[in-house]
């Protein structure tokens, strides 16, 4: 996961940040009951329940390794993939409605719905670019042993479901956590956050903790197809 550049503080700032979270979440009710799935495109490549329930139970099962080691810069992202535009950029665009964006393709307006908290933003220095499955995550499950090339692809991946476009501050929340400590709060997301997590894995080869499976069979449970 990636943050923008930090916004500037002050000492009403946490407050008023909840205040606007808060107001944020209850807009983005009122525009997804509206207009059900306007406000943001669906990253590719998520499967059926079907094709990741066999993916899940493909996934190698063992004890979570270490972190030591560990540094983002291992996974360089974010990097130019077309034009002037990076990874970051291009989900901006993927994700949000209406977004324009300059010459140096950052966004200058637009609007950005998070599926993980329901909430609506119209700036995007409100959002990040979550790895669904976080970087640290992927380390402690195999990555440790790959190329930085490798990491590369992965913390840029734009084929799979492994990027979107969320509220910033759930995004931190959510840190490095697997979905044994942490899930969407929109628990109507979770069938989906539950399929991309899993494609992600089987598609990258990484492995995953028992605790770590048992939640994801829990939220798959949930999947309707």
């Amino acid at each position: 996961m990636a943050r923008p550049t930090a916004k500037t503080s002050g000492p009403a700032r946490p407050r008023a940040r909840a205040v606007t979270l808060a107001l944020a979440t209850l807009v983005g009710a009122a525009l997804s009951a509206l207009s059900a799935g306007a406000a943001a495109a669906t990253p590719p490549g998520i499967p059926s329940k079907a094709t990741a329930q066999s993916q899940l139970n493909a996934l190698t099962v063992a004890a979570e390794g270490s972190t030591s080691g560990y540094s983002r810069d291992l996974f360089p992202h974010w990097i130019t993939v077309s034009d002037s535009c990076d990874t970051r950029e291009q989900v901006l665009k993927r994700d949000g409605t209406s977004v324009v964006v300059n010459s140096s393709c950052q966004a200058t307006s637009g609007r950005w719905y998070s599926p993980y908290d329901g909430a609506t933003w119209t700036a995007a220095s409100d959002v990040d670019i979550d790895h669904v499955v976080p970087l640290a995550e992927a380390w402690r499950s195999g990555a440790s042993s790959w190329t930085t090339s490798r990491r590369q692809s992965f913390a840029n991946d734009l084929s799979g479901p492994q990027l979107i476009a969320v509220t910033d501050n759930v995004n931190q929340s959510k840190g490095d956590q697997d979905p044994s400590t942490w899930q969407p709060s929109l628990s109507s997301y979770r069938c989906t956050y539950s399929k991309m997590w899993i494609t992600v894995k089987y598609t990258w080869g990484l492995r995953l903790q028992s605790s770590e499976k048992s939640a994801l069979q829990s939220m798959l449970n949930t999947c309707s197809s």
